[in-house]
């Protein structure tokens, strides 16, 4: 090891200490109108950001512009014969707050088709790129290559921008990104996994249709993509997706080299990469059953084998929501529909039957349902789209729809740039003694 960095491990083992003695004795300390332990724990629930396009209440879930994700599903505008909403009449809904008539969801329809070309570079960037480069690099790499595109970027060169007008830049380039994010996926989709063989987009299609036509899937996957991609679009601002595309435009960064951080956010593990941890976990859990969907008691016996081991139920539980993840329910409803006898379906819905009950007698868990990524890779694997690395993109397209609309309003109602105050941890030390003296005062 090098003199650095063996000075360096010293020092952060020294410093670990001194963290873990100011969260375990002095967490509730107050910072101002924080406390040391939402400081140094991620500020988890500080209410600190607005958002009017999405809003997770703990007990009903995401809603989104007010409405629950049925009531969503129930009152916008379908595509003739289908079941789920257009996705361009599902993001007039998030900018406006207002439900899309049929002919209104329709033009917009109309306006993204024109806007939908991919500049020929932005495939040359990609075709740059090693084979074996992760989906979610080539995807982020060809949004911020279309960062050239941006009119809100070239308003602010050219001094036609003013905070007034800002809004209408940045939904210019929203609508524009929108509109191409399903090509860009569906190539980079094709070139890696499929023998570079493209299938060129069907403009007759709406954004869900041709995203599946380009695949290769057939219907009724276009419904999947519409329903996926609604479900995925926004889930408030605090989560790291959503707030780093935010902070980034808060900078008065176009929507390219915002929604680019934001997907590079979404890529963690720790975020996006939960649907195909879910899904790699229930085929292992499968296999280790003889590869055959087990009786209720096997499967009992199998989840509190896996907890006492010290491992968790991957799918289940969820920072804020104290109920099943109506996203999960959504996702539910549409297999009962399609593929009730598949047998990782069928494993899904005989895991939400037994796990909550034992989780609650476990006793670790503050929410023990399933949320969105307990099913959502069951979904792609059964329409055969079983390359894992390619499922945080499908959720990036989604993502885009609702953080790009966050950040159009940003504008529109001139919010700062971000800049939260932070502190040393020899402030938060001294923090820690004077309350320790104020008790002694006290006592």
């Amino acid at each position: 090891m090098s003199t650095l960095k063996n000075v360096l491990a010293t020092k952060i083992d020294e410093h670990r200490k001194r963290t873990t003695k100011l969260l375990v004795e002095h967490g509730d300390v107050k910072i101002g109108e924080v406390t040391i332990a939402q400081a140094i724990g991620g500020m988890r629930g500080v209410k600190g950001l607005v958002t009017d396009i999405s809003y997770l209440d703990p007990l009903e879930g995401i809603r989104f512009r007010g409405l629950t994700i049925q009531e969503v599903m129930d009152a916008l505008p379908k595509p003739p014969g289908k079941d789920y909403p257009y996705v361009e009449g599902f993001f007039h809904f998030l900018l406006t707050g207002e439900v899309p008539t049929q002919e209104q969801a329709e033009e917009i329809v109309e306006d993204m088709k024109k806007r939908s070309e991919v500049p020929q570079y932005v495939f040359d960037v990609l075709r740059a790129m090693p084979r074996d480069t992760h989906p979610m690099t080539m995807f982020s790499q060809a949004i911020l290559a279309m960062q050239r595109e941006s009119e809100f970027a070239k308003a602010y060169s050219e001094g036609r921008f003013n905070k007034y007008n800002s809004w209408e830049f940045m939904y210019e380039d929203a609508l524009n990104l929108m509109a191409k994010l399903p090509i860009v996926g569906a190539y980079i989709y094709r070139m890696v996994y499929k023998d570079d063989n493209h299938i060129a987009p069907d403009l007759s299609l709406d954004l869900g249709g041709n995203f599946a036509h380009m695949m290769g899937i057939p219907a009724p996957y276009d419904e999947v993509a519409r329903m996926y991609f609604i479900l995925h679009s926004d889930h408030e601002s605090g989560n790291v997706s959503a707030h780093t595309t935010h902070l980034v435009a808060s900078a008065l960064s176009d929507a390219y080299y915002s929604l680019s951080a934001g997907i590079n956010g979404l890529a963690g593990p720790l975020h996006g990469l939960a649907n195909q941890e879910v899904l790699a976990w229930i085929q292992n859990f499968m296999e280790k059953l003889g590869g055959e969907v087990p009786t209720e008691e096997q499967l009992k016996k199998a989840v509190w084998d896996t907890l006492n081991s010290g491992q968790v139920i991957p799918g289940y539980g969820h920072a804020v929501l104290r109920k099943t993840d109506p996203r999960y329910t959504s996702q539910r409803e549409y297999c009962l529909k399609h593929l009730p006898d598949y047998p990782l379906f069928e494993l899904v819905s005989k895991l939400y039957d037994v796990v909550p009950d034992i989780l609650r007698e476990h006793g670790k868990a503050k929410n023990p349902w399933p949320n969105v990524d307990a099913q959502s890779g069951v979904i792609q694997w059964y329409y055969g789209l079983k390359e894992y690395d390619f499922y945080t993109v499908l959720f990036g397209i989604g993502r885009a729809l609702g953080v790009l609309a966050n950040i159009t309003w940003d504008r529109a109602l001139g919010y700062p740039i971000e800049r939260p105050k932070s502190v040393t941890t020899d402030m938060l030390e001294e923090y820690a003694r004077k309350s320790e003296e104020s008790k002694g005062e006290t006592a």
